[in-house]
């Protein structure tokens, strides 16, 4: 029997367990969520007011699932409002920023180099992905994870008071895309409408026109004293101008041997930017110099300047209605360099296990991570403990689904698969009288996890068909071929937990 004959009798106009993966299953974005694990609620908290979670879960368990849930609970609840929304940072992408660090540190082996990852590199990095998607929006480049800054976007842009508009610069300079730092640099001032007048300092023309001066008056008092002129008051009022010159050019050298060692010192600590220090000088002689004193710059590896700079993006972004942010870490087991290895992933994630940082007012971090790093958590320290705080984080220890959980989950994606106008049916409607619906549940609980339980259900669809002829048409599922599947799906959990199966 074919597949889709069977999903046709049913008026099922898709396998509903076929996907593997959140990110592409087209059914768990229709599903809205539907059946959403017990613990979300802790997980989201009070979208008024945000709190970090730590939530602990195997492969499968659904923890980007409930990434995403929290992405589209935060978008509902800030549908319609100018004011009091939440700005969504995903932390999740970690190839770009590790692969710049790695190269920058250049450790002996990849977890050399993941254990030198500090507190502040984190910052560094999340504040890269948010300033990058916030410059997008403002000079009109939509790119991945593009964020939404409102309908008056425009307008408000142009609207904004200096103190903002020198948050917006800070962070653009520093934080924007390495290799377009500069020119994106040039786009935002144009379109914030940022006024030269008020710019303070000697420009490029300047130090040219006054290298010139000096040229000259050097060449004139040589000529003079080659013709033989005795005139001291031409001596003098050359010996003057050249002194004026020599004066000026010494303190705009000065000013760009300060500037370069400032550029300098900037990319060495900024390490997850991976960004050459003439790239940051060419970006901060551009700024007013007093916006350049005044500045409490990232130049090393003390968490102050950082914390700062997050004040500073919460600043810049208040003026378009975004009153908290929520940043998602995510995924942190795939990165190349990191490869599903638990020492790596503990390199990675241990950082952010800081009190101060996890705790930070109209800041909440949701943290999905996998299990591995749970055994690896109750090896610590009392001391380690005491520094996390994980008592105040919305710790999740696991993530568990039960059989009955995974049975209302499966019957939703059963449901939300339904041709229009057909009548909905249970999950046991697929199945012939023999089994039960304890029976269903007890097999989807020895599954443990949503991925697992679909992998059952879409492998107990195949076999039946592929063992029924098509003339027969048996459309119900016997218990002879749930048990069956049952057991083999157990057996690769036990290898896959082992190590012995690749999934």
């Amino acid at each position: 029997m074919n597949v889709s004959s069977f999903l046709k009798h049913w008026s099922i106009r898709e396998n509903p367990f076929m996907a593997e993966e959140a990110r592409q299953d087209e059914v768990l974005a229709r599903l809205h969520g539907q059946s959403p694990h017990p613990d979300f609620s802790k997980v989201l908290g009070d979208p008024e007011r945000p709190a970090s979670a730590v939530v602990f879960g195997e492969k499968g368990s659904g923890k980007t699932a409930i990434r995403l849930l929290i992405e589209e609970r935060l978008r509902a609840h800030d549908a319609g409002r100018s004011a009091g929304r939440t700005l969504v940072i995903a932390y999740d992408e970690w190839n770009p920023v590790l692969d710049r660090f790695a190269r920058r540190v250049r450790g002996k082996t990849p977890l050399e180099s993941l254990q030198q990852l500090r507190l502040v590199d984190h910052i560094d990095g999340l504040l890269s992905v948010a300033v990058a998607d916030l410059v997008d929006a403002v000079v009109g480049r939509k790119g991945e994870g593009h964020v939404e800054l409102g309908a008056e976007a425009g307008p408000t842009v142009r609207r904004l008071d200096p103190e903002t508009q020198h948050d917006w610069i800070i962070l653009q300079t520093l934080y924007d895309r390495p290799d377009q730092a500069v020119a994106r640099g040039r786009l935002l001032r144009r379109a914030l409408r940022f006024r030269r007048s008020s710019w303070i300092g000697p420009t490029r023309w300047l130090r040219n026109a006054l290298w010139a001066l000096l040229a000259v008056a050097g060449g004139a008092y040589a000529w003079f004293h080659y013709q033989g002129q005795t005139d001291w008051i031409a001596h003098i009022g050359l010996g003057v101008l050249a002194a004026c010159a020599l004066l000026v050019s010494g303190k705009v050298l000065f000013d760009r041997l300060r500037l370069s060692r400032l550029a300098r010192l900037l990319s060495d600590q900024l390490r997850v930017l991976d960004r050459p220090a003439e790239s940051f000088r060419e970006a901060i002689e551009t700024l007013p110099l007093d916006l350049r004193e005044s500045s409490a710059w990232p130049t090393d590896d003390l968490d102050d300047p950082r914390y700062a700079m997050l004040e500073r993006l919460r600043r810049a972004v208040r003026p378009f209605g975004f009153e908290r942010l929520v940043v998602l870490i995510d995924r942190v087991d795939e990165p190349t360099l990191v490869s599903g290895d638990v020492q790596r992933m503990k390199a990675v994630v241990w950082p952010l296990f800081n009190n101060k940082f996890l705790q930070q007012s109209g800041l909440a971090f949701k943290m999905m991570l996998p299990i591995e790093l749970r055994h690896e958590l109750h090896r610590q320290s009392s001391n380690f403990f005491q520094e996390a705080r994980l008592d105040k984080q919305n710790l999740i220890d696991r993530l568990s689904w039960s059989g009955a959980m995974l049975y209302d989950m499966c019957s939703a994606r059963l449901r939300a698969c339904m041709d229009e106008g057909a009548e909905p049916i249970p999950l046991t409607a697929l199945f012939d009288e023999t089994v039960t619906r304890q029976d269903v549940i007890d097999a989807l609980d020895q599954m443990r996890q949503p991925r697992d339980a679909f992998k059952m259900m879409y492998r107990v669809i195949q076999e039946h068909c592929s063992n029924t002829p098509e003339e027969e048409s048996n459309w119900r599922i016997p218990k002879l071929v749930l048990d069956q599947v049952r057991r083999q799906q157990v057996e690769r959990l036990e290898g896959l937990q082992r190590g012995l199966r690749p999934a």
